[in-house]
């Protein structure tokens, strides 16, 4: 188990593999989960010769809740302590979701740290016009504060995993939200709703990707869309069949993209198909 030690109550949990490749490629998790649900992507990362870092977000998995109110540019702080300790040099970074967020706060703060950006089903500014996505939001939110954070695991792990075949997915997922601090949980949650870098998109000048899957239902196409065009030169592909978890739904299909962008010379023939 591999710590850093930040402050005497904040401790940052990461998986390292193949500690001699280069460059690195973090990998940031989205709300809830940890550093284990890049599992799918982790073995092809290391295959292609990088070495992989996947922490678990303050709060999160084995690492922990120092108290107090949380904000995105602190867990970014948090991300960029954890490079500094490892001595990696800039490194691709690839968020999904709520790690989407930390990447981008983390390319605004220190964008020499970063080598490519992957942004997977995340935003900039979580405004969404849909009632009903308002409606998942406010149940949500009111769930993981009046009823605890297991009743709220559930409703986001079928809502994200909604396949009869996916149970063991959906079972995996609750167990990670389980491990999850309940009040870190619930300042995290809160950190994401006034989450609003939209106006500060055109001062990322570092080669982006845009991951969306087609269909999720947590961040809206339009979200991603607009989060895309922000970025100066952003590229954006849109997997299909996929949801909000792209990386477990069409997880050949999203190495494949990740490769050739972190990699322009490696050849793919899930993208060739």
């Amino acid at each position: 188990m591999s710590i850093l030690q930040i402050t005497p109550k904040l401790k940052i949990h990461y998986l390292e593999y193949n500690p001699q490749g280069s460059p690195s490629v973090l990998l940031l998790h989205g709300l809830g989960a940890t550093g284990v649900s890049w599992i799918l992507q982790i073995p092809d990362l290391v295959e292609a010769g990088y070495r992989v870092i996947a922490p678990d977000t303050r709060c999160f998995g084995q690492s922990t809740y120092p108290g107090g109110s949380v904000r995105i540019p602190d867990l970014a702080s948090d991300t960029a302590r954890l490079l500094e300790h490892l001595g990696t040099g800039p490194v691709h970074v690839v968020g999904i979701s709520m790690g989407g967020t930390i990447a981008l706060q983390l390319a605004l703060d220190a964008p020499a740290l970063i080598r490519k950006l992957v942004l997977v089903n995340t935003f900039a500014r979580l405004r969404p016009k849909s009632p009903n996505l308002w409606f998942y939001y406010a149940l949500r939110f009111i769930m993981v504060h009046m009823l605890g954070l297991a009743a709220q695991a559930h409703i986001v792990a079928q809502r994200i995993f909604p396949r009869v075949e996916q149970d063991a997915y959906r079972q995996e997922l609750v167990k990670q939200i389980g491990q999850a601090d309940p009040n870190g949980y619930r300042a995290v949650m809160r950190a994401l709703a006034f989450f609003n870098i939209a106006n500060r998109l055109g001062e990322i000048h570092i080669p982006t990707l845009v991951i969306t899957g087609a269909a999720d239902t947590t961040v809206p196409i339009n979200v991603q869309l607009e989060l895309a065009r922000g970025i100066p030169s952003a590229r954006h592909i849109l997997i299909p069949g996929a949801g909000h978890a792209v990386t477990i739904d069409q997880p050949l299909l999203f190495n494949a993209h990740l490769l050739e962008f972190l990699n322009p010379s490696h050849q793919s023939l899930e993208i060739a198909k």
